[in-house]
């Protein structure tokens, strides 16, 4: 079984920025697709962004883009938070894909961390 932990999480004003790191147990990540989902109280888990096994695709849900900036090295995957807003305010949690290349599907995705929570005051 393959744990993730995500960190960097925390309480920033609007027009703020936060930067995410998601470490997993093992490199089974390597070959793998990876995102980033996040779920706001009384809301469904919504998509946020995802990378390519080896970086040359990314994908942004619309919310995000020009804001948010995912990114992955060996060891970890990123999520650079930009001039963020109260509607940002969510658990959000990074996923190991069941493919070099997964979309916005959460079924597209195997493994899934704990979370961390991301609070936006206004």
């Amino acid at each position: 079984q393959v744990q993730l932990v995500e960190s960097g999480g925390g309480l920033v004003q609007a027009g703020g920025s936060l930067r995410l790191s998601c470490a997993a147990s093992r490199r089974t990540s390597s070959n793998n697709a990876m995102g980033w989902f996040r779920q706001a109280p009384g809301k469904e888990r919504e998509f946020v962004a995802s990378i390519s096994w080896n970086g040359d695709r990314t994908n942004y849900a619309d919310s995000v883009k020009d804001r948010f900036t995912i990114s992955r090295d060996t060891a970890k995957m990123y999520l650079q938070m930009n001039t963020l807003k109260p509607e940002d305010t969510a658990v959000y949690y990074c996923a190991i894909g069941r493919s070099a290349y997964s979309g916005r599907d959460p079924q597209g995705y195997q493994y899934w961390g704990q979370g961390t929570q991301v609070t936006v005051s206004i």
